[in-house]
């Protein structure tokens, strides 16, 4: 694969190059195309995910629909609706339990953690996004799963997406860092409460997820 060849899919470097570790902030390192080889299993393991339990887009508590499509898989999955945000044990879409979490899913989320110091992360829930060209996340803190003591884990796949990385205070003005197919986030400690978010997905196509972008955040929730 040449430069140019890697630019037009998305990729800033050759899927042979040595994966590399930014520490952005203390508590909050992405690792860079942490996951390339694993890329492929993962895209069709949420292929199955989604044929038990389809992407929907969600309305938020004030009855705004998100722009950002969403399913889940694990003992406990995230939804949220006019009566607020909560994580429950089964799709309110199919009312069956959420698709159990791959193994693939669970090697990788406990290979990254380690892999920046936070040893014995156990996610049981998994939020599945799927950014089409215009989708966005709006600036927001994960405090839903009640346990701060655990790291976040989110992965990027397919279509580059810029990454809002602010602070612990919502009205600072957050960094933009552009997160490439393959790249994996890993934040907890000090950074567990950071507000985040994710700037409009510009258009493109990406060999493996055509127009779109997925991205998996492997989270703990207490019970």
């Amino acid at each position: 694969m040449t430069p140019n060849d890697a630019s037009a899919t998305g990729q800033l470097w050759s899927i042979e190059e040595v994966p590399s570790t930014e520490q952005l902030l203390p508590g909050f390192t992405l690792l860079r195309g942490f996951c390339l080889k694993e890329a492929a299993t993962l895209l069709r393991a949420i292929d199955e995910i989604t044929a038990r339990s389809p992407f929907r887009h969600m309305v938020v508590p004030g009855g705004h629909t998100m722009s950002v499509a969403m399913t889940n898989c694990g003992d406990v999955g995230w939804v949220s609706d006019r009566s607020g945000y909560r994580y429950s044990p089964d799709d309110p879409v199919t009312g069956e339990p959420w698709p159990p979490t791959p193994a693939i899913f669970r090697d990788l989320a406990s290979k990254a953690s380690s892999a920046v110091g936070f040893s014995n992360f156990m996610p049981n829930g998994c939020l599945i996004n799927r950014y089409a060209p215009g989708a966005r996340l709006s600036l927001h803190q994960d405090r839903n799963e009640q346990d701060f003591t655990q790291p976040i884990v989110s992965v990027s796949l397919g279509l580059p997406a810029t990454f809002l990385l602010g602070s612990l205070t919502r009205s600072d003005t957050p960094r933009r860092i552009r997160v490439e197919h393959g790249d994996v986030a890993v934040w907890g400690g000090p950074a567990r409460l950071i507000y985040h978010g994710v700037a409009p997905l510009r258009e493109g196509i990406h060999p493996l997820s055509g127009s779109n972008r997925i991205n998996l955040t492997f989270r703990h929730v207490s019970m």
